[in-house]
């Protein structure tokens, strides 16, 4: 009650309605157990984890998905420069094409994070303050768009609609891209559309820039400490990465950006590895791993092949 007084003054709300919207929300402990690492994690298996989201039902759905809203996502791709594909596989892989938004009241679920997150988490402290930061966000959208906070439903993290955005990603990057004077990313696919290009144009997504190229790497010949110590981030300049034992052939060659060596372990088997260039890094702003950008990437790619037939 305390935060909420503090909060209100410093947002311009109104101190009594913010004080209400918290004394109805609801602590969830199956929410704090969910924010928590696994006790023992598995090992990481890019095959598995693919094979979740590069299935027929997907790609079928994907497929009517960019049928029905084709002028939107071409208009997209033209005000924004991020490709039809990309959009749709993200909507695809987040919620399924609307199918699973999420069943949690949002103010619920950030409540809980926001004043009462797990203390075993690692990053306990870090997170628990981004969390009253989303929670803040959340009541300043809803009081201006005069809905209800407590009817709202989302991911246990709080990430709302067809796109699965956070309140603060719906504050900064989200559109009216369909014009009727608000902002709906659960019942207007338009503006879901046009939301998430608009957010992969701030994440400087680069038109016409492939996102990876395939890489042979050479045991014992390649500095695999030196390639994979930026992790995700791109780094290597083409003749610095070349020099380091990773080897590129064709298109990559040519590539001016910087690269990253881009890991993808399959459990007990040898792991993949693909050159990664800054318009993969922009997909990981979306979600930071790199099997989820992949996982992205191959969906565009099975949904451009099955729309490309159908033409």
């Amino acid at each position: 009650m305390a935060w909420s007084l503090e909060a209100a003054e410093r947002l311009n709300l109104n101190p009594q309605w913010v004080q209400t919207q918290l004394g109805l929300a609801r602590r969830l402990p199956s929410v704090e157990k969910l924010v928590l690492p696994p006790s023992s994690p598995a090992a990481k298996n890019w095959a598995a984890y693919r094979a979740r989201f590069i299935e027929p039902q997907r790609i079928q759905t994907g497929l009517r998905f960019w049928q029905t809203h084709k002028n939107a996502l071409e208009r997209a791709e033209r005000e924004f420069g991020v490709p039809a594909s990309v959009v749709v596989a993200i909507i695809g892989v987040e919620t399924f094409y609307g199918q699973y938004t999420g069943n949690f009241r949002v103010m619920d679920a950030l409540t809980t994070l926001a004043f009462h997150f797990p203390t075993a988490h690692p990053r306990a402290a870090a997170r628990e303050t981004f969390f009253k930061g989303e929670l803040e966000q959340f009541l300043v959208l809803t009081s201006r768009s005069g809905a209800d906070p407590l009817t709202i439903r989302g991911s246990y993290a709080g990430a709302m609609g067809l796109p699965q955005f956070m309140p603060s990603s719906w504050a900064k990057f989200a559109v009216d891209f369909d014009g009727d004077g608000r902002i709906d990313l659960f019942g207007s696919p338009t503006d879901a559309i046009g939301s998430v290009a608009n957010y992969f144009k701030a994440f400087d997504w680069r038109p016409g820039m492939p996102t990876h190229y395939p890489v042979t790497l050479t045991p014992g010949q390649t500095d695999m400490d030196a390639l994979l110590a930026p992790d995700i981030l791109p780094t290597f300049s083409v003749s610095n990465f070349v020099s380091k034992g990773a080897s590129l052939s064709g298109a990559a060659l040519q590539h001016t950006g910087p690269l990253a060596l881009i890991e993808l372990r399959n459990g007990t088997d040898a792991p993949s590895y693909v050159a990664g260039t800054e318009n993969f890094y922009a997909i990981t702003r979306y979600n930071w791993s790199s099997y989820y950008a992949m996982a992205v990437i191959d969906l565009a790619e099975a949904v451009a092949r099955e729309m490309s037939k159908s033409r």
